[in-house]
């Protein structure tokens, strides 16, 4: 058998994506890699507006880790990079009043992340995989449109729920700052 640059280049960017993803997703749902654990991260979600919190930290941690671990063994592909794909969404939309750029605490990374999730879903896990190995059993085209069509209902679903929680609570903040001016508290 004949090795191919192109599956082979596959396997690398699935591989190394894939892995950072994995890290990711242990550090929230196990507090690896100097992570805050499950605990941790659901008084995070609950900060970022995500509610509810404990249910969002396992979303992420899971959507991470499982979908990471997904693109390595390249198994059920556009299922796994609709999953990468729909988790970085919601991490966007944290970091998206930032600005772009990572520096400043912006969205860059995991836009690039949720990106290279969506890309490596279309264009397939190539030769060295599970999938190839199952024949493609998870790897048909209905699996993507499904995959892609669920991720992005269920992300959008997440971030507009958490686009109310905050506008109620800058709402609720503005009032109570509004009552203790009135009443010479401040």
């Amino acid at each position: 058998m004949c090795l191919n640059r192109r599956d082979l280049g596959l396997l690398a960017l699935r591989s190394a994506i894939g892995g950072v993803l994995i890290a990711h997703g242990t550090q929230k749902l196990f507090g690896w890699f100097g992570g805050a654990g499950l605990e941790g991260t659901t008084k995070a979600m609950e900060h970022m507006g995500f509610h509810p919190a404990r249910q969002s930290a396992i979303a992420a941690g899971l959507g991470e880790a499982g979908g990471g671990a997904m693109l390595v063994a390249g198994l059920a592909t556009p299922a796994a990079g609709a999953v990468v794909a729909g988790t970085m969404a919601g991490a966007v939309a944290v970091h998206a009043p930032a600005g772009f750029f990572m520096t400043a605490g912006g969205y860059e990374y995991p836009a690039f992340l949720g990106a290279t999730g969506l890309a490596l879903g279309l264009a397939g896990p190539g030769r060295y995989s599970a999938d190839h190995l199952t024949g493609h059993a998870f790897d048909r085209p209905w699996v993507g449109v499904l995959s892609f069509a669920a991720s992005a209902a269920a992300a959008y679903g997440v971030v507009a729920r958490r686009r109310h929680v905050v506008r109620l609570r800058e709402e609720r903040a503005a009032v109570e700052a509004d009552e203790q001016e009135g009443s010479g508290l401040s």
